[in-house]
């Protein structure tokens, strides 16, 4: 993080000039490998793709979908599902596998949270997904932010179940309970990758602090859906991420997300393996025999995709499972 901060510091150029990603700028090359077949999606182009673009675009808003290069932005924009991410379009993280902009960002839009929920509302959204960049810059690493976008939500489209894909909030003491008090559906927090990945793939954070986020949501919101995600093919072994699944389990996370890491550039860490989709298979099914509520596990699955459809079968689920519960208690 500090690397990041201290060469923006030196930059003086306009921010349009600047580099997307100056802490990698000096970095060797990692060459892109050709994908596999089975890595395959659907180009954006069609009508309903450019309403949403429409629509974005004149709310002044930025997408995770955009950003981040998601592989699925075609499919989800046709649909009118658009992931919005708070708080700009700069991150103070530095992370190896993000293609989201890095360095030191702008101030905050105090009149987001209310563009974004007039945005939910025209696009007619029965399930929303809100994520957000890392502002360690912020005393409360944006939790405010997140508070105030979701109630402006539930005031414009009351309907409207809430996802929020939320940082760290890595020493800012009160920020989560902050988030958890606003009331999203869904707390997810992604995990990104195995422990002995970390120092390589997302440096700035803590995996058992992220482990326990997901624990305290559960402690001060029982009701709250919570989950996590991470990617493969970053050079992970099976029973890494067989163990993370049972940390996870141990915070009583209800639904586990598994998708195939896709390099954005030369300068991002690169991929060790493309993991087949047989594979994906037998980790959903040792999921789902450790206990999760609902598994998406592909090489498309990323956090957002499909996420309207996956909170019915995640209700549904613990209905079935609260079913069971009664049932045994009667017997």
């Amino acid at each position: 993080m500090a690397v990041v901060l201290d060469l923006l510091n030196n930059d003086h150029r306009p921010r349009a000039e600047r580099p997307r990603h100056p802490e990698k700028a000096h970095r060797p090359d990692n060459p892109i490998q050709k994908k596999p077949d089975w890595i395959r999606v659907r180009a954006p182009g069609s009508k309903a793709w450019a309403e949403t673009n429409k629509i974005v675009r004149e709310n002044g808003l930025v997408t995770v979908c955009e950003e981040a290069g998601c592989p699925n932005i075609g499919e989800c924009w046709e649909k009118r599902h658009a992931t919005f991410m708070i708080m700009g379009d700069t991150c103070t993280r530095a992370c190896s596998f993000c293609n989201v902009r890095t360095g030191l960002p702008q101030g905050l839009d105090q009149a987001e949270p209310d563009k974004v929920a007039d945005a939910v509302a025209k696009l007619g959204l029965h399930h929303v997904v809100v994520t957000s960049v890392d502002r360690d810059d912020l005393a409360d690493g944006g939790a405010e932010h997140f508070a105030r976008t979701i109630a402006a939500i539930r005031k414009a489209s009351p309907g409207t179940t809430i996802e929020i894909l939320t940082p760290d909030f890595l020493r800012k003491p009160g920020a989560l309970e902050r988030v958890v008090e606003a009331r999203p559906d869904v707390f997810n927090h992604n995990l990104e990758t195995v422990p002995g990945k970390y120092v390589t793939v997302r440096p700035g954070a803590r995996y058992f602090h992220s482990v326990h986020l997901l624990q305290r949501v559960k402690e001060l919101d029982p009701t709250i859906f919570t989950k996590s995600g991470i990617m493969v093919g970053l050079g992970e072994e099976r029973n890494e991420i067989v163990q993370l699944m049972d940390d996870l389990r141990s915070a009583d996370v209800d639904f586990l997300t598994v998708g195939q890491y896709l390099q954005p550039t030369s300068k991002h860490h690169a991929v060790i393996r493309f993991v087949p989709p047989d594979e994906f298979k037998s980790l959903e099914s040792t999921a789902y025999s450790k206990g999760f509520l609902l598994v998406s596990a592909t090489p498309l699955t990323r956090s957002s995709h499909h996420a309207g459809e996956d909170f019915a079968r995640l209700k549904a689920a613990r209905l079935a499972k609260l079913g069971l519960t009664r049932e045994a208690a009667i017997a």
